[in-house]
């Protein structure tokens, strides 16, 4: 579920090119292979659909399908972030200042890089898809420095945001993919792969429980899952299998009536989130020269 003017654009749009949306540019890519598009602010990618041909010929999805990825029909004014997609959290999660360095600790909810202006490094059309390269414009951290790796094709979608630690001490930080996934009704869907993982409850004081059973969308949801493994969305519609790397938590969050100001009831209703992270159940030590990649890779489970 896309806003109809950025549904527009994709529309009007042939191969690649770069335009602006809702006041930020955005890069866009309309191909055999599917369609893509992502914002130049925060490195994040917006919409992902791969050819309904290449897609229905292994009987994978509906045709109907407007994209995997959900976005809030009205956006906040910049410099608010764009709520949907896959919002990149960094160096820290939430409103966790985990970074060991005072001149860093403080800044937005989620960091500083879901809202700075990123640079797109390179373009690369590889295996009948595309793979982006980007950067920020501007340092946002005194020791770490990010980038972001956004690869797509017919069969899926894959995003990495990597880490590298080019100052003189060790360093903790946390990071996540705030995935936003486009649903038909959210207190249909289903969630596999978490039974028996613990998880902090975020609506209970990080209460400490574990899942029983596959998890069903009844209400509000804000919970941390200690689990690197993939896990399957049912919506009744498709089944979207999200895989990870880099990551022992997986953060699972719908407001349900609680909704942002920046989302409308009806389309409150339509999405879902489930992030590759790494929080305070998993944060990442980095020592001076090393690296850390977190990433999230998106496909579909062929129809039975």
């Amino acid at each position: 579920m896309i806003p109809e003017s950025l549904r527009a654009l994709l529309d009007a749009t042939r191969g690649q090119r770069r335009t602006e949306w809702s006041g930020r540019e955005v890069w866009l890519a309309n191909e055999s292979w599917g369609e893509l598009a992502v914002s130049l602010q925060g490195a994040q990618v917006l919409h992902f659909l791969p050819s309904p041909d290449a897609a229905t010929a292994e009987g994978s999805r509906p045709t109907d399908e407007d994209g995997w990825l959900w976005v809030t029909p009205t956006p906040q004014r910049l410099p608010g972030a764009i709520r949907g997609g896959i919002p990149l959290c960094w160096p820290w999660f939430a409103d966790e200042h985990t970074a060991d360095e005072s001149p860093d600790r403080s800044g937005p909810m989620h960091g500083p890089a879901r809202k700075a202006d990123w640079t797109l490094e390179a373009v690369d059309e590889h295996d009948g898809g595309v793979e982006l390269h980007l950067s920020p414009a501007t340092r946002l951290h005194s020791q770490l420095v990010p980038r972001a790796v956004i690869q797509a094709n017919a069969q899926r979608l894959h995003v990495e945001l990597i880490t590298e630690h080019r100052g003189e001490t060790p360093i903790k930080f946390s990071a996540a993919l705030h995935s936003y996934f486009a649903v038909g009704e959210v207190h249909q869907c289903r969630v596999e792969g978490l039974a028996g993982a613990r998880y902090l409850d975020k609506l209970a004081g990080f209460a400490e429980r574990e899942q029983q059973g596959e998890l069903g969308v009844r209400g509000p949801l804000d919970r941390i899952y200690h689990s690197n493994r993939e896990v399957l969305l049912d919506d009744g519609r498709r089944r979207l299998r999200i895989a990870k790397q880099g990551s022992d938590s997986t953060v699972v969050w719908h407001p349900d009536a609680a909704l942002p100001d920046d989302t409308p009831v009806d389309a409150g209703r339509h999405f879902l989130c489930i992030e590759a992270a790494c929080t305070r159940l998993d944060p990442v030590w980095l020592v001076p020269g090393a690296q850390h990649l977190l990433g999230t890779t998106l496909s579909l489970e062929p129809q039975s």
